[in-house]
């Protein structure tokens, strides 16, 4: 047995949200590198079309769909979508999320909550219902929820964003327990600070990003490839007993 061979994806259809850009954008090339068909979807078309046409061209295979992961019945069309164009769904990145406040969580309003809370938690919960009966009729699937070591530790300022994600985390042990036995396994990965133009506001503050530094076990700032390939671990027949677990890739920041 050739063990390199368990993280090849060909045959698999995998949908990875929020992958215009930044850490989404390596996470869905790493898959389509590995064979599987990548749906590339964001709120945007034009900006996830620019990237399935930038992997076609590279010989890999990808389709373009627009997805607003706050509203229900986009998320609901991107996965019947993906269903009758590429007949099945075998993998789920949820990486699309929102961060709309920063400060104290007493002068955070509802509409603030709100809006976290359906983009970060309700939709990719959406998303994962809406592909379940075609993961479990395929032979199994894996989701894979990309959170953050803001839902383990919360730091100064993303209160309702670190509520968010931990309940995130908590999302992937409920699909890891109830949908097991379908050979759908569900698994977190919770990056540290990663350099995204989604965290520009911390890794340009000089004063933040030195603390940052202090903090971490490795003296590095990561850069969006670095998630890449522990997403395809998850998705890959290389992690097939790995599921309801919370990886932190954080360079050693919560030890």
């Amino acid at each position: 047995m050739q063990i390199a061979d368990n993280f090849r994806l060909e045959g698999k259809v995998a949908i990875v949200t929020g992958a215009s850009k930044g850490i989404g954008k390596f996470i869905a090339m790493a898959m389509a590198q590995q064979g599987a068909h990548v749906v590339v979807s964001s709120r945007n078309l034009e900006a996830v079309q620019s990237v399935a046409d930038e992997f076609n061209a590279a010989g890999l295979n990808a389709t373009a769909i627009a997805c607003h992961m706050g509203d229900g019945e986009q998320i609901k069309e991107l996965a019947e979508n993906t269903i009758n164009q590429l007949g099945g769904i075998d993998i789920i990145v949820n990486n699309a999320a929102t961060n709309p406040v920063f400060g104290p969580v007493q002068q955070a309003g509802d509409d603030a909550f709100d809006k976290i809370m359906d983009v970060n938690v309700r939709g990719p919960l959406n998303l994962a219902k809406y592909a379940y009966e075609s993961m479990k009729s395929r032979g199994g699937g894996s989701v894979i929820n990309i959170s953050s070591i803001e839902g383990i530790t919360p730091g100064q300022g993303l209160g309702l964003y670190s509520v968010s994600k931990a309940a995130l985390i908590q999302l992937t042990k409920v699909l890891a327990r109830e949908w097991g036995s379908d050979n759908i396994r569900a698994n977190t990965i919770c990056p540290g600070l990663i350099q995204t133009k989604f965290s520009e506001a911390l890794t340009s503050n000089e004063q933040i990003l030195k603390l940052v530094m202090m903090k971490q076990a490795l003296p590095m700032l990561a850069q969006p490839e670095d998630i890449a390939g522990l997403s395809l671990f998850l998705a890959s027949d290389a992690s097939k007993f790995v599921t309801g677990a919370v990886i932190s890739a954080d360079g050693g920041y919560t030890i």
